[in-house]
């Protein structure tokens, strides 16, 4: 079976990499185009094709899915399958193309969580279980029907980084898994319309922008709590805060905290510091005491690093 293997940040190599190591017939890699990243803003590759340069794969980076040589190209490549791990959204052209047709692989217990950022999301609404799905691309996003899935514990002290990296893993054993069924003719499906009962509810997982991880203040620790973890260590949390020694606010973002639920008399957003080590921020029924954080300009640290350099 000829592969062609599609995606672009870390999480997608590891699949891509399980696929290469096992002696799978990968014919060809599409990846974003190269683009200027951090300070010197200098060429960077994604980290799907460093991985494929190194296995001496073919690349192909499109700007545009439906741009004529690049569908010229793709064809050439003669795939019987397409694999989709944290790509873009295909146009039917491109994921109609090959005979076993494209699935992919997404980061939650699909129908749940339908979106660019599932594992964000299922930790800050608080979710106590999450998963990985393949399932066959067809014209809606993330709706086609269900090949295979697993699921992992979410503990509370997860956080988007830990529960990436688990799900990284057991997602490329899933693609594996289901490579091999679709090579034994195994290739019947669940239509997500038997995941859905009356009385389920469809959470989603939209993209998140900035303004998306501003922390309120005014809502719960659990809230607060999760929505820090959800974020951390990217985009990260973050908030205006007030901090003693300084005249006005400033933007810090948390990277790391800990709760307290606790009745106070403080207002939502106030900040209870000892001036040395230890600082907590109060909402509504209790603390988050920070942990590490980061001020515009500098590195992330310990809150008690930033304490013990201000003034009070």
């Amino acid at each position: 079976m000829r592969i062609v293997f599609m995606g672009t940040p870390e999480f997608a190599v590891e699949s891509l990499k399980i696929l290469v190591e096992n002696n799978y017939n990968v014919v060809g890699v599409v990846t974003m185009p190269d683009k200027p990243a951090g300070r010197g803003y200098k060429i960077q590759f994604s980290a799907v094709k460093q991985y494929a340069l190194e296995q001496n794969l073919p690349v192909l980076q499109p700007e545009k899915l439906k741009d004529e040589s690049f569908l010229v190209e793709l064809k050439s490549l003669n795939a019987d399958l397409q694999i989709v791990v944290a790509f873009r959204m295909l146009p039917e052209v491109v994921w109609n193309m090959p005979k076993y047709g494209t699935f992919n692989l997404h980061a939650s217990l699909l129908p749940q969580y339908r979106g660019a950022a599932p594992i964000n999301w299922a930790i800050i609404n608080g979710e106590k279980e999450t998963g990985a799905t393949t399932f066959f691309l067809t014209h809606e996003i993330d709706t086609g029907k269900i090949i295979l899935q697993e699921k992992i514990k979410v503990s509370e002290n997860d956080t988007a980084e830990t529960v990436h990296d688990r799900l990284m893993v057991i997602g490329a054993g899933l693609v594996k898994k289901t490579v091999d069924l679709l090579l034994e003719g195994k290739t019947d499906a669940i239509d997500q319309s038997q995941f859905i009962q009356n009385e389920t509810i469809l959470k989603s997982a939209p993209k998140i922008f900035k303004e998306t991880c501003q922390i309120d203040f005014e809502k719960s620790v659990d809230e607060v709590y999760n929505f820090v973890r959800g974020l951390s260590p990217h985009p990260t949390a973050w908030a205006e805060v007030e901090l003693p020694g300084l005249s006005e606010k400033i933007m810090l973002k948390v990277f790391e905290a800990e709760k307290e639920i606790i009745s106070h008399d403080f207002s939502f957003g106030h900040v209870v510091t000892d001036g040395k080590k230890a600082s907590k921020i109060a909402v509504k029924d209790g603390f988050i005491h920070l942990k590490s954080v980061q001020t515009p300009g500098k590195k992330r640290m310990d809150i008690g690093e930033l304490i013990r350099g201000m003034r009070f």
